[in-house]
């Protein structure tokens, strides 16, 4: 089978194509120009069964015809698109316009929703983003070595609370709290830039609260963190980082669980049947 792999940013993409790969599967990947890595490129291109093709934001059209001339039935979107990208950044071709003209409502899940319709209309399938991964989505309970503290724990409890709504409404997935008051809401700056003005707004001993929407469409925009998270939040002086028991994906397993040992930060996987009570484990 050949692989379709709509590529973002970051180092989800890769994983995916690596996990593939290793699986026996040719891959197609159309490389979203200025969002996909130059490194994922230049590895796919190294790569035997492998062809990519690097495609402007908005060219729909285009993703699609080389998919199809590739022989792809079944496609996976990995990696972050920037939101500001998406509202503009993009120069949209005839298709992706004549979705945009008829959608209701255009917010993201909305615009990539409408998207995976025109693809499945075109005999390609989007599937589970987390399909070959996973292994890498967050256990429940406690993951560092340290424990959340009692006042950690409250806070990440308060937080649930705002998250949920936040993603409930597709706002964001993320909120950072302190003293259990809401200090920032993710935009469409994205979870790193958030912590980021958290630290600037409320200095150190902010918690980070990210979790899975309601009806989470695991096909594409699923929670990631990553060893990046835990440089920003440590930078920031967040102590405590709480995500979605299998529906959020851990990109770099035990080496974020290390780092974030190392930084003195408490990681824990929300069960959700926990909420909104607080944190197992």
């Amino acid at each position: 089978m050949r692989l379709g792999l709509i590529a973002g940013n970051g180092s989800f993409p890769r994983l995916v194509l690596d996990a593939a790969r290793r699986l026996g599967h040719d891959v197609t990947v159309i490389a979203v120009e200025g969002e996909a890595s130059p490194q994922l490129e230049a590895a796919a291109a190294a790569t035997p069964g492998v062809d990519v093709h690097r495609v402007p934001l908005g060219s729909l059209g285009r993703a699609i015809d080389l998919m199809r001339a590739a022989g792809v039935s079944q496609a996976v979107m990995a990696g972050q698109v920037k939101h500001v990208s998406i509202f503009s950044g993009a120069a949209p071709d005839r298709l992706l316009l004549s979705i945009l003209l008829r959608l209701r409502t255009k917010n993201t899940d909305a615009i990539i929703s409408a998207v995976a319709d025109v693809l499945h209309e075109h005999g390609i399938d989007l599937i589970d983003s987390t399909t070959y991964l996973a292994p890498l989505l967050a256990r429940p309970g406690v993951l560092t070595s340290r424990p959340p503290t009692a006042e950690e724990r409250d806070d990440m409890a308060f937080g649930y609370r705002m998250a949920d709504e936040i993603a409930r409404l597709d706002i964001g997935q993320t909120v950072i709290v302190k003293s259990r008051a809401v200090v920032a809401v993710e935009g469409m700056d994205g979870t790193d830039a958030t912590i980021e003005r958290a630290g600037r707004l409320a200095g150190a001993g902010t918690r980070v609260v990210k979790v899975a929407k309601p009806e989470q469409d695991m096909r594409f925009d699923v929670p990631v963190v990553g060893l990046e998270t835990i440089r920003v939040m440590r930078d920031a002086g967040a102590t405590a980082l709480s995500v979605d028991a299998g529906r959020a994906l851990v990109l770099d397993g035990d080496d974020m669980i290390r780092a974030a040992d190392r930084a003195g930060i408490a990681v824990v996987g929300r069960a959700r049947e926990a909420q909104p009570g607080g944190v197992r484990g």
